[in-house]
């Protein structure tokens, strides 16, 4: 090629001017298309794979006859596929809570055996009981509620979950509902992050890395919160024992009651599309961006990396986050509770003051006050709750259902419309701080951080607003 051929090569290559006309004429002939031609075009590929692997490659027997294959009939399967889903989420639910019970308690009488004699040791030594009572029953004592209640369910969440991941079934979980998000105009990977918000919502923020489109990501980070975590769990526990075991026959109550702990989770997956459409068609919206997902054969899982990733990865993280947090909200609580003003401590004082916006959403001042003492960490609402009203000067728990049962209805005029205000109130309400910590961590922007605690606690109030206000005005209970 000689100087005069280049140049006139040069001189007629198309220019940025082309460049963009022929990316906006692509843009608009792609509107006209049909919405599912990515997948057309995905299906044609491996159409003309299978028929070029049919002419060169034989062999013996029907393909799916292979074990993964007859697996994935059944487990992707239009018909089974999601209550094969649902079952198996139950059994999790049933494996993590009924085996976190008996360690989780271990773990407590341990750990408040050490504030005891902590507290004795303080109090030996001549110092002030004010000094006693913040460092050992309000910031150590809010550390050790939240690593007994914390430590046992993740310890055995993130494993099971792991061991899902290794072996394969977690990718199939996002093929069956991926039609689902791709409807809401998110990303089908957004499936595998919600699993991940059930142990932890933090470490299902972080999570959103295996998302690649910005937008999506993003969508799938602020909508993470609407997976009830282990520390949310506490509360949902003792309402579905106390208000919704109550109303069955004994044959019946624990089924109930776990049947509702799974309808919570459905609830918040369609708050999590419903919101993730919202989004997508608003402040982010956007193209959803193709998703070809090729299933990964079934393995066995490694133990070391099950392991690894399970407990040093997520538990410890997780938790290392959620302890640091929690340090200032044990001494608030302690401090709340004992420092008085005209007779009154400032627990009554401030709970009477939220009492209004609390009768507005079904709830009242004291569980409103308890959500904004724990947000470091959701583990506290309950013992916050108690301490309220029985106006202890730390945090407690009451272990006897009939006690309990006497204290919230009898006392304090708890119903049903309370605790199904509640229930869905611990669903839907703001993250914890760990969790915007890591929204904040992962977006670099503080902006995002602000919009992912308050969007779920606006939602949270207006749809308990409305469902309060409507069951008044009809009666209905």
């Amino acid at each position: 090629m000689n100087e005069g051929q280049l140049d006139n090569q040069t001189m007629t290559a198309p220019g940025p001017a082309t460049a963009r006309e022929i990316l906006a004429r692509a843009e608009a002939l792609q509107r006209t298309m049909d919405v599912a031609f990515r997948d057309k075009i995905v299906e044609s590929i491996y159409t003309d794979a299978e028929a070029i692997t049919s002419r060169v490659v034989r062999q013996q027997g029907s393909r799916y006859a292979h074990l993964d294959q007859r697996i994935d009939r059944i487990v992707t399967s239009k018909v089974w596929g999601l209550p094969l889903m649902f079952v198996l989420l139950a059994g999790v639910f049933w494996v993590t809570i009924v085996g976190a019970n008996y360690p989780s308690a271990l773990l407590a009488s341990f750990l408040f055996w050490v504030e005891d004699h902590g507290a004795a040791l303080f109090a030996g030594a001549g110092l002030p009981w004010w000094v006693t009572g913040f460092l050992w029953h309000g910031v150590y004592r809010g550390l050790a509620w939240v690593v007994s209640v914390m430590l046992p369910p993740m310890a055995i969440f993130f494993p099971i979950f792991t061991i899902l991941e290794d072996l394969g079934y977690l990718p199939r979980v996002a093929f069956n509902i991926d039609h689902l998000f791709k409807k809401a105009g998110a990303h089908g990977k957004q499936a595998l992050t919600m699993s991940m918000g059930l142990g932890c919502n933090a470490a299902g923020v972080i999570a959103c890395r295996i998302i690649d489109s910005p937008r999506e990501r993003l969508i799938a980070i602020l909508t993470n919160n609407f997976m009830p975590c282990n520390g949310r769990w506490p509360t949902l526990i003792m309402l579905a024992t106390l208000f919704v075991a109550a109303a069955f026959p004994p044959s019946l109550a624990a089924i109930a009651a776990a049947g509702s702990l799974v309808l919570i989770v459905v609830i918040g997956g369609l708050m999590t599309l419903l919101v993730s459409a919202l989004l997508s068609r608003t402040v982010l919206k956007g193209e959803a961006s193709s998703f070809t997902l090729e299933l990964p054969p079934y393995r066995r899982p490694n133990v070391l990396r099950v392991l690894y990733t399970s407990i040093i990865d997520r538990t410890l993280f997780v938790l290392w986050r959620a302890v640091v947090m929690a340090a200032p909200s044990g001494g608030a609580i302690w401090l709340l509770s004992n420092l008085q003003v005209s007779g009154q401590s400032l627990t009554d004082w401030t709970s009477g003051w939220l009492n209004p916006a609390g009768h507005a959403v079904g709830l009242d001042g004291v569980i409103l006050l308890a959500y904004i003492i724990a947000i470091p960490a959701n583990e506290i609402v309950v013992p916050t709750i108690l301490m309220a009203y029985t106006s202890a000067g730390r945090m407690v728990e009451i272990d006897n259902l009939a006690q309990l049962q006497h204290l919230l209805v009898g006392q304090h005029g708890w119903t049903l419309m309370t605790a199904i205000s509640l229930m869905l109130f611990s669903l839907l309400h703001n993250p914890c701080s760990t969790t915007i910590w890591t929204v904040y961590q992962e977006t670099k922007s503080t902006r995002w951080a602000v919009v992912s605690g308050l969007l779920p606690l606006a939602i949270a109030f207006l749809l308990l607003f409305i469902l309060n206000q409507g069951i008044r005005v009809f009666g209905l209970i």
